[in-house]
């Protein structure tokens, strides 16, 4: 079978930087044991099986950061990629643990915004999806100020304080098309709004990518865990942008079934930013050797 192998794909420098960090912590005799991250560095299962290889321990993702330190007594903790909040980071060092702080540049500079536009006087529309912890970060900068948006009924059931001042930032794992959408319809409600798109350029690089090198693939997989945000993205925009209705979320090479390659003589494939290359060279090995079927 033809394979088209969309680049880029997988790995974004804020994961690569966030692992080696871990890694070199792990790897420390002097690092305070034992060693916990809040949640998972970054969604995707293969890569904390991984670290666990390290000593390190990653705590589920069942209740909020702040709670989750409950858990967490003595040693390191780690704070993963997607960003944390002042409280948590507060309520850490007041335990005494060591911390480390793996949050992605990028989520860095949004939490930055949000701390300068609030102390202006902004109330904050944060477009994000609920229950993922970039929010639960970024939020955390300003609680009662960043109120999450993640679609029109959000923003509709709004009941914002009476101010003039009032801005959009983002998630960073968002598709572009989506916020777009989103942005312009808080525009037209509130056409005096500031808006500050955040979506990254790696992020904002592979969805292009994915859109534009699919063209002529009659299936599509998207390598990645069902957890991670901007792999779920990636589905989303190959389906409305690229009009792709073959379009498959897969964890690994074990997920494939015969039947999603029914009809099929060209496969594209491309990996959310934190699958590991190799599960995504595996995916492409394996479809390169199948015969089409008709």
């Amino acid at each position: 079978m033809k394979v088209i192998s969309i680049i880029p794909r997988g790995f974004c420098y804020g994961v690569v930087d966030a692992m080696e960090m871990v890694k070199r912590v792990a790897t420390d005799p002097s690092t305070p044991r034992p060693i916990f991250i809040l949640g998972q560095l970054v969604h995707n299962h293969f890569m904390v099986e991984r670290l666990a290889q390290y000593g390190v321990t990653s705590l589920e993702n069942t209740a909020s950061r702040v709670d989750l330190l409950d858990h967490v007594n003595e040693g390191t903790v780690i704070f993963t990629a997607h960003g944390i909040s002042p409280q948590v980071k507060d309520k850490a060092r007041a335990k005494g643990l060591n911390c480390v702080d793996t949050t992605c540049p990028d989520v860095d500079k949004t939490h930055v915004l949000i701390r300068r536009l609030v102390a202006a006087g902004y109330e904050i529309l944060y477009i994000g999806r609920k229950g993922h912890p970039e929010p639960e970060g970024a939020i955390g900068e300003a609680p009662g100020h960043v109120h999450l948006v993640q679609d029109a009924e959000d923003f509709a059931r709004l009941n914002l304080p009476q101010t003039e001042k009032v801005a959009v930032t983002t998630q960073t794992t968002l598709s572009r098309w989506d916020t777009e959408e989103l942005v312009e319809l808080i525009r037209q409600k509130l056409p005096r709004v500031e808006v500050h798109t955040e979506i990254c350029q790696a992020t904002q690089l592979r969805q292009e990518a994915a859109v534009r090198q699919s063209t002529d693939a009659d299936v599509v997989f998207v390598v990645g865990d069902t957890h991670s945000s901007n792999s779920n993205r990636l589905v989303d925009v190959v389906r409305s942008q690229a009009g792709k209705s073959k379009v498959y979320l897969i964890d690994s090479v074990a997920d494939i079934r015969l039947e999603m390659l029914n009809g099929a003589q060209v496969a594209a494939v491309t990996a959310g930013s934190s699958t590991p290359s190799d599960v995504t060279r595996d995916v492409i090995r394996y479809l390169q050797a199948n015969e089409p079927t008709a």
